[in-house]
């Protein structure tokens, strides 16, 4: 099997791992940024992989974000119902943080069948 560098994974890259998972017999969701408003740090079409095992690659956000991405994941992987992620900050919210501005970000996850 390849194995990917973090950093360099591309979309194609993260698909093509999904699906040799998928392959091999491992359960897989595909979490995939669909929208996004203000700053985000992962754009529109980023894609986050999660096995049943715990095992995931690629990214949609960063911090906490993909924490709850990945929770979710597994939740998916489980249930089989695909669900819509809507995460934001205001601007005031950024500020009082220490971010320049604030953001919105729709990521949705579902099983691969």
């Amino acid at each position: 099997m390849k194995t990917y560098p973090k950093e360099s994974l591309e979309a194609a890259d993260i698909l093509n791992l999904a699906l040799s998972w998928h392959d091999a017999g491992r359960q897989v969701a595909l979490a995939t940024v669909v929208q996004t408003w203000g700053s985000s740090p992962r754009p529109a079409g980023s894609h986050l992989i999660v096995a049943d095992d715990g095992n995931f690659e690629g990214s949609v956000s960063g911090g906490c974000v993909e924490g709850a991405v990945i929770e979710t994941a597994m939740k998916v992987l489980e249930t089989g119902e695909p669900q819509l992620l809507e995460f934001g900050v205001t601007d005031d919210e950024a500020w009082a943080v220490g971010l320049a501005c604030g953001g919105q970000i729709e990521v949705y996850v579902e099983r691969i069948e």
